[in-house]
């Protein structure tokens, strides 16, 4: 039903648009081509000059009004993450005075210049001077811009720190899947053959392998406050990527590639709660790569909080070869002589 109010809506303003056309033509022919067009170009011209004026105002507006519902209010939470926000700021900065220069220019030309008997166009067709501001200005800006991010990214995907926390996370349609290195501080290797989730190896772990015996599953990231970690990313089916907006970073998921990068969380969960004011807040892990039907539900936790809390979290968490081995060993078979004997007796 609203379907077809927003189509009849849609075809009334085409017509109400079409007939007031119509009635400005009707208008143009009675009083005269010639001061039609003179009076419309006046109006055109100080219309320009109000878009401008409402425009900046209303630009003005809307940053004052919704600026602290986005993640730039928020401090990142990483040290990696500033370095993303400094290049944001600084791209928005230059591009911005741009965007004012140019706009101002632009609409304040269409008022200045407009069409006028007497006046007589004047042709610029070339200046070497110029054209050579407006093309090594911007590409040295893009030159600076470009390195620094190379920069930056070669950094956060390189070698990360030795004493760095080690987190895995695989991504399936349409969850994730997170594993943790026991006191060895190594991951036991997977083989996507032995994938079989029904018997609690949903990762494929090779369970022959020692060092799989400690390792960890669960479905939330626990990271320790102002300790670097390192996750290892991948994936079962298709592309995904893990999205950390709170901590201003982002990497692809690849089936039969693992990816990786590093940062070092600044805030627990408990400290972002009293920045953001929300006594709700989360960190989150979103798909950032549409993976099918299921992507918009695609959505994990993240928990920083401080070394002891992590260590009693993991206390508290079994590894997952122990849970495999408990499950599949033979239930106890009872013992028929304790049965036998009070039925002896009652004879």
């Amino acid at each position: 039903m609203s379907g077809y109010f927003i189509l009849a809506i849609l075809t009334l303003a085409f017509v109400v648009t079409f007939q007031i056309a119509k009635a400005s033509e009707y208008v143009s022919v009675l009083k005269g081509e010639e001061k039609a067009f003179r009076q419309n170009n006046r109006i055109n011209a100080f219309l320009f000059i109000a878009f401008l004026v409402l425009g900046l105002a209303a630009a003005w507006w809307c940053n004052e009004e919704y600026y602290k519902k986005t993640l730039m209010a928020q401090p990142s939470a990483s040290d990696q993450g500033e370095k993303v926000d400094f290049m944001l700021m600084l791209t928005f900065a230059v591009t911005g005075l741009v965007f004012l220069i140019t706009q101002i220019l632009l609409f304040w030309f269409a008022f200045k210049y407009q069409y006028r008997e007497k006046r007589q166009a004047f042709y610029f067709p070339h200046n070497n001077k110029l054209e050579l501001i407006w093309t090594v200005v911007p590409a040295i800006f893009l030159t600076v811009l470009v390195g620094l991010g190379m920069f930056y990214w070669f950094k956060m995907t390189g070698d990360a720190p030795k004493d760095a926390q080690l987190v895995e996370i695989t991504g399936k349609q349409f969850n994730w899947m997170v594993r943790y290195p026991g006191k060895d501080n190594v991951f036991g290797r997977k083989n996507y053959r032995l994938t079989d989730a029904s018997n609690g190896n949903a990762l494929g772990v090779d369970w022959e392998d020692a060092a799989s015996h400690d390792d960890v599953e669960a479905t939330e990231v626990h990271l320790v406050v102002g300790k670097p970690v390192k996750l290892v990313i991948g994936a079962q089916d298709v592309i995904h990527d893990v999205g950390l907006v709170h901590f201003r970073m982002k990497m692809d998921a690849v089936p039969g590639i693992p990816t990786t990068m590093w940062f070092t969380p600044k805030y627990t969960t408990a400290q972002m709660k009293e920045i953001t004011g929300n006594k709700d807040f989360v960190y989150e892990i979103s798909c950032d790569q549409m993976c099918g039907s299921g992507h918009y539900s695609m959505r994990g936790v993240i928990v920083v909080e401080t070394q002891e809390e992590f260590d009693a979290w993991m206390t508290s968490k079994k590894p997952q070869y122990v849970t495999v081995k408990e499950a599949a060993a033979p239930a106890p078979v009872a013992d028929s002589t304790a049965t036998s004997k009070p039925l002896a007796q009652l004879n």
